[in-house]
């Protein structure tokens, strides 16, 4: 895994998506606990495919086949976490997405807490079995537009 320093990840995401840490996140160690982390990348997918891909989940679905985390430093309380969020491949009926929590710690200095590579598969929402990745998605995955391919 690609280890990420805070202006690579300002250079080359042009995603992000705040997320609030809530009191519930936070476990008996005083930060965030560690599988709290997943929802976190989860909802920042979501938005991302929603928002930039423009996706329609009742047409196309996706599940995730594989998550790796790496953990680089606790989220605490009153931390500001950002999740950045790019694609950086395309299989047959595949994507990956690399996923940066970044933000500001409570002492104000920028932060990266984890990042995560997600590979993401294209589903038949009636039969859940997989299918190709449809060539508007693997337009806008890329940041391009149709007329740009």
């Amino acid at each position: 895994m690609n280890k990420y320093k805070i202006e690579d990840v300002l250079s080359s995401f042009s995603f992000s998506v705040p997320i609030q840490v809530r009191f519930s996140d936070i476990d008996g160690y005083m930060h965030v606990n560690n599988g709290i982390y997943f929802n976190y990348f989860e909802h920042a997918r979501a938005e991302f495919l929603f928002r930039v891909c423009e996706w329609d989940i009742f047409k196309v679905g996706t599940v995730v086949a594989n998550i790796n985390i790496d953990y680089r430093t606790p989220i605490h309380a009153e931390d500001k976490p950002d999740v950045y969020v790019k694609c950086t491949g395309i299989g047959n009926t595949s994507f990956v997405l690399e996923q940066v929590l970044m933000g500001k710690s409570k002492d104000g200095g920028d932060k990266i807490f984890a990042q995560a590579y997600t590979t993401m598969v294209f589903v038949d929402m009636h039969t859940m079995r997989p299918v190709p990745v449809p060539e508007e998605y693997a337009l806008k995955l890329m940041g391009k537009s149709s007329k740009e391919a």
